[in-house]
Parts: C-alpha cells; structure tokens; sequence
C-alpha cells in the first residue's frame, strides 16, 4: 500500500472561482517518512514542488482510499491511499509549466447557481436522476433514491443546499451522468461488484450524451476531492472567515461579496451582505480610498483579526 498527499487549492479571480491543477488534475505526491516529519510538511513540499507556490492555509479533507481508484492498481501494483486537503490562497501565478489556474466550474457546471445553470439541472439532470431512480432494484430503493433526489437537488419544495456538493457529484456518478462513472465501469468491469451505473449499461449512449454535459473529467477520483473541498469551504463559510485566506490585504467590500459570491455559487444582496459584515465585526477600515474604478472611490477595509479572539464562530452567517 502507498500513502499519497493531494490538495485542492482554490482561490478566486475577477469573481471566477478556480483550482490550481497539475496535467488537468490536483497537485498530489507520494508520502516520503524519510522527508516529510508530518503529513503537512510532505504537502507542503509537494505543492512546492508542482507549482512553486504555497497556499495561505491548509486542512485535512479525508482520506480517498477505494479500491482500484489508482489504475496502476489494476495492472498489480499497490493500493494508493491518498490524504485530501483544502487549500486557499489570493490568486497567484504557478512557477511551473505544468500548473495552471482553472476555473472550478468547468468541472462542476451545475454547483453555479448565479448563471443559468438551472437549465443543465432542470432539463436534463434531474429528469436523467428521476429516471434513475425508479430503475432500482426495489420500491424501497426506488423511495431512497427519490429523498436523495429531493434533499440533493432542491426539487418537490425543497430547497437547493448549496453545501451539499459531494452529494451531488456522487449522485451523478452512480448514475452515470460524469464521464468518470464511465472510465471506471469500463476498466473495472469483472473486477469488482461495486461499480457506477452497473444496472444502467444498456443505455449508455443516453447516459454518455449527458455526461458529455457535466463539466471536464478528472484522473482518478480528483473531481469527487474537488466537491469535497468546496463543500467544506461553503459549509465552513457560516462560522470561520476562511474567505480571507483568499482576499488581497486590502480589498472593498463589493470585492469581498464577489469572492464569497463566486464560491457559494449564489447571489448575495449587496446590503444585506455588507450590514453583515460590518455588524460581525468582521473588517475594519484603513482610511483609504480605491480609486481604481471610474466612479465614486470606495473604501477599502482589511480583515480584523482580533474576531478570532472574541467568539467562537465568527463568519458570514
């Protein structure tokens, strides 16, 4: 068995979300005890190495570990178990020709709810789940599939949990609606009875149509780590001011909702969100002014540390 380190980085850019990757997918490395003293040390180096940067911060996600996640497995060589973090940092240029910054939702179109997105959900993709759904095996299945739909997907009155992207994402896998769910039924069939959309095979060509829909793929389980981190990163939005990890020293504040906007793919009212800002205490002033824009100069604040110390769960809640 082979430990492996892998991070999402994320930063924000011209209100564009983006991860960095490396050959199309996240920066990733092999654990080495002789030079890594921890697991943050040897990620640290590993994206150092990559890309030539180093993220502002860094947390644990989970560890990725199925079976045959590594192709190399299939071919006998060891099981790859791989570490996942999150990593944030304000939009800095890879020293490396390999990395490169790309947009996050040229992987997860659907997870952007402030375009018309809603069209690639309410056209296609729930009608291809609902269909799924009730090719399960027993009424039972048929009912969870249908809760899972609903919770997942914002449909029937319920509404749409930007927080729960893992979900989603393993939804459309297990339904063959990605085109990973398609890689890895083809190269682990007879392999193993666990596999994505096993009772759906004799409508592939429907199925790959879709998937064709659902963003870029990824090697191995690199968009299932992706949908891991931005889930964390939103749900973590409410109560820790993470969003700073990402912002310039200085920023105004209609820069500052357009990075939160653009990571929790939604439409924030402009002041609601700044009466919040300023009423969590969250920033403070730094009496000057940017005058970069055409209009009137706004004010340009910097994150206030000191909230940290005051509560608990300071964020943007």
């Amino acid at each position: 068995m082979t430990m492996g380190l892998c991070a999402a980085l994320i930063t924000v850019e011209d209100a564009t979300p983006k991860m960095l990757t490396v050959d199309g997918g996240v920066p990733f490395g092999t654990f080495d005890p002789e030079k890594d003293f921890t697991l943050h040390l040897g990620l640290h180096r590993w994206i150092n190495e990559q890309t030539g940067l180093m993220p502002n911060y860094v947390e644990q996600l989970y560890t990725f570990g199925n079976r045959f996640r590594d192709p190399g497995e299939l071919a006998g060589g060891p099981r790859v178990i791989s570490v996942g973090y999150l990593g944030l940092m304000p939009p800095t240029q890879p020293k490396t020709e390999d990395a490169t910054w790309t947009p996050i939702y040229d992987f997860l179109p659907w997870e952007d709810q402030r375009t018309e997105n809603k069209q690639l959900i309410e056209k296609y993709l729930v009608p291809a789940l609902k269909l799924w759904a009730n090719e399960a095996p027993t009424p039972k299945e048929i009912s969870l599939r249908m809760q899972r739909l609903a919770l997942n997907w914002g449909i029937d009155d319920t509404p749409f949990d930007n927080e729960r992207v893992l979900e989603r994402y393993q939804m459309l896998y297990e339904a063959g609606l990605v085109e990973e769910a398609h890689r890895d039924y083809k190269n682990l069939h007879g392999k193993t009875t666990t596999l994505p959309m096993s009772d759906r095979v004799g409508r592939l060509t429907d199925l790959q149509r879709i998937a064709k829909m659902t963003g870029t793929p990824m090697p191995l389980d690199h968009r299932r780590i992706l949908a891991s981190a931005l889930q964390r990163f939103r749900g973590k939005l409410k109560y820790r001011p993470l969003v700073f990890e990402i912002m310039a020293k200085t920023f105004t504040l209609f820069e500052l909702q357009k990075v939160v906007e653009a990571l929790s793919g939604t439409k924030i009212h402009k002041q609601n969100f700044r009466r919040l800002v300023l009423n969590e205490g969250l920033v403070q002033e730094t009496g000057k002014l940017d005058t970069s824009g055409r209009g009137r100069p706004a004010e340009l604040y910097k994150f206030r540390e000191e909230v940290l110390f005051e509560r608990p769960a300071p964020g943007l809640s």
